[in-house]
């Protein structure tokens, strides 16, 4: 599995220490940015570019991080066949990956501290999709929507 990492300024320090972690536990990353702090930077650029990767192959996982998780998450959401979920705890990441099949998690940086976001994207990354009836449905019919409103465009 790839990982794909992005962030804003505001996320920055989180990302490089994420980062150096996710390939400490042995997982293949590819930072998409910034590779430098800049605090001139857009939290859009880095979250399109895990999501546009994500898009094309939704077996990989993505995580988005800026300092509310809020935009990075808009953002994310915005391309086919990624599912991003804004995270505060494990327990949301759980349930992200269980219920929803997220394969993009959005870390907000003002509000976690490093051993935190270590715990929640551990716990998302080794959690399971349900694939229960109810829940592969309910993913599918997100899959619909999104064909749906690309049709619109």
């Amino acid at each position: 599995m790839v990982i794909y990492i992005g962030s804003d300024h505001r996320g920055f320090t989180l990302k490089e220490g994420l980062v150096s972690y996710l390939k400490g536990a042995g997982y293949e990353v590819v930072d998409c940015g910034d590779t430098e702090y800049n605090d001139q930077d857009d939290y859009v650029d880095f979250a399109s570019t895990v999501a546009r990767h994500i898009s094309k192959d939704p077996n990989q996982r993505g995580i988005v991080l800026c300092g509310s998780g809020v935009g990075v998450s808009i953002v994310a959401n915005k391309f086919p066949n990624v599912r991003c979920s804004l995270c505060f705890s494990s327990d949301q990441a759980i349930a992200a990956r269980h219920d929803d099949d997220a394969n993009v998690i959005a870390i907000p940086a003002d509000f976690i501290l490093g051993d935190v976001a270590k715990k929640i994207i551990a716990v998302w990354l080794q959690s399971p999709f349900n694939g229960g009836d109810a829940y592969v449905r309910r993913v599918q019919k997100i899959s619909e929507v999104e064909y749906e409103v690309k049709e619109l465009q």
